[in-house]
């Protein structure tokens, strides 16, 4: 559906967007990450064509961005992290602006506009002046006019900055559904927001691509074997002693010591599979009774922290 090759923005001698290359799928949700500076705006500016590069190719389905713009930016909706809005006009008079100015054929435009308007759920504020509705129901506005002309893809840059939790819910709930007729590519700042809602995250760092795969995927990847924590009631060479041995059992560390004898540990695990049922019988097996244990493995946070640790921010007033 999106094919990035070898894409390079620069302004002067900063460069934004460094040798980029992409592919994005039909029919997913893609999460797009980074820290601020990363260049996820600039990407996102240049695939929708608002924005020229320095090098390299974008295509939708086939159309060249910067060769055949009006072919590729047919399909393609495009939210900004500012939405476009007139706050004097009514939803209703905004949308069929936006329709003309999109070419939309005028047969086809009030069937559209309505769609939109029920989609994104604004109907009922169809008449209201844009300037008099909550910035939940303005961000909705802004959605709606992305989905006019049927594009294929809907691209949404922070789209729940600034909301209210209800609103957040509700936005997400509106990206879900986008989902299942379009693909979706969302910038956001909000990890569990992309967690939740997500079927592929994208991380870029510093202009590059660092990661692209399934939340599942990146967290498992990043934790390796995870880590056991247990707290036992042992004496301490004994206990590392024996757990050492238990297979899927690497470095076995000592997180500290609380009253009545009780140590806690963190047990490094070697492998995907958890080797809790090996350390319960070997703790028993040797009469140290146990008194918590749980699996820790790597959130979509700490992967995100150990790809983009260390990406500093962009130059003051630079782009990103």
């Amino acid at each position: 559906m999106i094919e990035i090759d070898h894409l390079t923005k620069c302004y002067g001698p900063h460069t934004a967007v460094r040798d980029l290359t992409l592919q994005v799928e039909p029919g997913r949700i893609y999460g797009l990450l980074g820290p601020n500076g990363a260049g996820k705006s600039t990407t996102m500016n240049i695939m929708t064509g608002c924005l020229a590069a320095t090098s390299g190719t974008v295509r939708i389905d086939g159309h060249d961005i910067f060769e055949e713009p009006a072919q590729a930016k047919a399909l393609i909706g495009y939210l900004p992290e500012l939405p476009p809005l007139y706050p004097e006009m009514t939803p209703a008079e905004y949308l069929d602006f936006v329709a003309q100015a999109k070419g939309v054929q005028r047969g086809e435009r009030v069937g559209q506009i309505e769609k939109a308007m029920r989609t994104t759920r604004i109907d009922t504020v169809a008449n209201r002046l844009i300037r008099d509705l909550s910035k939940g129901y303005r961000q909705r506005v802004g959605i709606a006019q992305a989905l006019l002309g049927s594009p294929e893809v809907i691209i949404l840059d922070e789209p729940t900055v600034g909301l209210d939790p209800q609103q957040i819910i509700e936005i997400r709930d509106l990206i879900r559904a986008l989902g299942d007729s379009h693909t979706v590519i969302l910038s956001s700042h909000i990890l569990s927001e992309v967690r939740a809602v997500c079927d592929q995250i994208i991380i870029i760092a510093k202009g590059q691509l660092v990661a692209s795969d399934t939340p599942e995927n990146l967290e498992r990847l990043f934790a390796g074997g995870g880590t056991l924590e247990l707290t036992v009631r042992a004496d301490e060479q004994r206990a590392k002693k024996i757990l050492s041995g238990v297979p899927g059992v690497g470095a076995v560390k000592v997180a500290g010591h609380k009253q009545g004898g009780l140590l806690q540990l963190e047990l490094e695990t070697t492998s995907a599979q958890d080797p809790s049922e090996g350390v319960f019988f070997a703790c028993a097996d040797a009469r140290m009774p146990i008194l918590g244990m749980g699996m820790h493995r790597a959130s979509l946070e700490e992967v995100f922290i150990e790809l983009t640790s260390t990406d500093q921010p962009g130059e003051e007033g630079m782009p990103s």
